[in-house]
């Protein structure tokens, strides 16, 4: 069992939850990710983690509540427990010799970008950090992204903070300015992930996106977290979840991501019911 010791509300669908869990705190490194259940009865769902405290013995992880599971799990409060935390699972994201980077996060993608931002700034690395949302009342953790970045500049569709845009045009413009990056590092949805590695290409700039297929096991055995990289089938709970945004087959991934969307619309609405049920 694993007690949550802090829990705090980022927006209306995102959730930071801190999380005792001494053996991964010690190991964890950032681009890795754990698989929860809640209970026996759980679904196994990946979430990369967002933070760490090695001597506290706590990860952190930013939660947006989309699902049955995600949902269950934000409604859970500080005090109570969570059944099972497997990891950290994945291949860390290789930071080594990146003297001049750009961490581009999506939404709660940024979540996920912050600690190899946080990473690489501890390592003497320059980071120009893009933060991209819908607007500005879903953005999430900037003090914390301004924090380990040189330069954060906050990008939402309809500008209601920030500048208006997606991250892809502070992106080029930051190119055209002549700034030469050893790495692009793109963290969020696939569109966004698909299109920063389009705006990368003409330029020669290494780009690395972490994907997020179905994942079930997180081991390689189920074959469910399968991705075509290069022309070649990985899997990216062992073979990633980092990997050469030049070389992902982006349709593909989104093709597959939306398998089980039917029932997990039905499985939302059976949750909605039986709250207003409940009620």
């Amino acid at each position: 069992m694993y007690k949550i010791v802090k829990k705090q509300q980022l927006n209306d669908a995102v959730v930071l939850l801190e999380i005792e869990a001494e053996f991964i705190a010690k190991k964890v490194l950032p681009g890795q990710f754990i698989i929860f259940r809640i209970d026996e009865q759980g679904e196994r769902i990946p979430l990369t983690v967002a933070d760490y405290d090695r001597e506290k013995g706590t990860i952190t992880l930013i939660v947006q509540t989309v699902g049955r599971s995600t949902k269950m799990l934000g409604a859970m409060e500080a005090g109570e427990y969570i059944q099972d935390v497997v990891g950290p699972l994945g291949i860390p994201t290789h930071l080594e010799g990146l003297k001049n980077v750009c961490v581009i996060g999506g939404g709660v993608g940024c979540a996920i970008a912050y600690p190899q931002a946080k990473a690489l700034h501890n390592a003497g690395a320059h980071v120009d950090m893009i933060a991209g949302f819908r607007s500005k009342d879903i953005v999430i953790i900037e003090d914390e992204m301004r924090a380990v970045s040189d330069n954060l500049y906050v990008m939402t569709d309809d500008g209601t903070y920030g500048e208006q845009g997606f991250v892809t045009v502070k992106l080029k413009e930051l190119l055209d300015a002549g700034n030469k990056y050893d790495a692009v590092i793109a963290i969020g949805p696939i569109p966004m992930m698909k299109f920063v590695s389009a705006t990368t290409k003409p330029y020669g700039v290494k780009t690395i996106v972490s994907l997020n297929p179905i994942m079930i096991d997180g081991t390689g055995m189920c074959g469910g977290c399968r991705v075509s990289v290069g022309g070649q089938v990985k899997f990216a709970c062992v073979d990633g979840p980092d990997f050469d945004g030049h070389e992902v087959d982006f349709d593909e991934l989104m093709r597959r991501n939306s398998t089980n969307k039917e029932q997990e619309a039905h499985d939302c609405e059976n949750c909605r019911l039986r709250g207003a049920h409940n009620a």
